[in-house]
């Protein structure tokens, strides 16, 4: 419990200072893009990540589904962008300065491929960050084991091609910024159960890895 109460400290700092939610707690933004790709799509995700990340630390949330629009400035309200879907996503130039302002500003953006968005989500991030490359995260990286252990990365909680999982990074200042599930497949195991009918022990493995991903954000 000392751990969460200090990782809860540090969530309050880190939220207060940089990106200043309202008083009812911590939130997950969805972030909206454009290119076609489905990006609104298991809205139940979020949610229930929430009610886990209640339910297994200290830290305070608001268990709500919200998305942004990067034509405005709510990004800079979030500690944490979620991305996902199927198919192309597309950036504009002026959307891709406003991310990678978010970016340096201290911001965190975790990407999930539901599958399809591979070649669209290098191509846009490689125009935000032209000078930076994704990197595979090695296994012994904290976000793999400051609440929960992942000594082999990502898990495997959805099957599209027969491949491993792997987990990506773009790191800014030495700080992982983006973090990046290909082949691996998180918020479908965090959505409602009829969704995608995964059995009870491999939910409960993708929202334990949600929160370790979620206690990163927050602490880094």
């Amino acid at each position: 419990m000392e751990k969460f109460t200090y990782i809860f400290l540090c969530f309050l700092l880190y939220v207060s200072a940089v990106f200043p939610q309202n008083d009812d707690g911590f939130q997950i933004a969805r972030l909206k893009y454009d290119g076609g790709g489905d990006w609104y799509n298991d809205p139940s995700s979020e949610v229930n990540l929430l009610d886990f990340v209640n339910k297994h630390t200290t830290i305070k949330v608001k268990s709500e589904y919200v998305f942004v629009d990067l034509d405005g400035n709510d990004i800079y309200s979030y500690p944490l962008l979620f991305v996902t879907g199927h198919g192309n996503i597309t950036f504009s130039d002026s959307q891709i300065q406003k991310l990678r302002a978010y970016l340096e500003r201290g911001g965190f953006i975790y990407i999930d491929d539901d599958y399809g968005i591979d070649k669209s989500i290098r191509r846009e991030i490689k125009k935000m960050f032209p000078e930076n490359d994704f990197v595979e995260i090695p296994f012994d990286h904290e976000i793999y084991h400051n609440v929960f252990e992942f000594n082999y990365g990502p898990p495997k909680i959805h099957e599209h091609d027969n491949k491993p999982p792997q987990g990506f990074g773009l790191f800014l200042n030495e700080r992982l910024a983006i973090y990046y599930t290909y082949e691996s497949n998180p918020s479908d195991g965090w959505a409602d159960p009829e969704v995608h009918k995964n059995p009870p022990e491999i939910r409960e493995t993708a929202l334990k890895f949600g929160t370790n991903l979620i206690v990163y954000a927050l602490t880094n």
